[in-house]
C-alpha cells in the first residue's frame, strides 16, 4: 500500500528530477513554497489533492491512479481499445 509518506517522497524525487528547487517548483504550480515542504516532510500529516495535482503537473508528471499490481492505467487501456479499432 502507498502511504502519504511515499507520496510525499515521490513528490520530492519528481522535483528533484525536474532539477527544480522548492521555490521553483511552488512558483510554477501557484503554490506556497511551505506548503510544498510541509507535503514533502507531511509535517502536518496531511496533503492537498489539488495541490499535489498542480505540483506534479508544474514537474512534468501527471496524477495518475492505477489499480494495485497493473502498471497500466484506464487510459492507456482505453487509448489501446481506440488504437486496435482504428486500424
Amino acid at each position: 500500500m502507498t502511504t502519504l509518506a511515499d507520496v510525499g517522497e515521490m513528490l520530492k524525487e519528481a522535483r528533484r528530477e525536474a532539477g527544480l528547487s522548492q521555490k521553483e517548483l511552488a512558483e510554477r504550480a501557484g503554490v506556497a513554497r511551505t506548503t510544498l515542504a510541509r507535503m514533502e516532510t507531511l509535517a502536518r500529516g496531511d496533503m492537498s489533492v489539488s495541490a499535489l495535482a498542480r505540483l506534479l503537473e508544474a514537474a512534468g508528471y501527471d496524477l495518475r491512479v492505477v489499480k494495485r499490481g497493473h502498471r497500466r492505467t484506464l487510459d492507456d487501456v482505453l487509448n489501446e481499445q481506440r488504437h486496435a479499432e482504428g486500424q
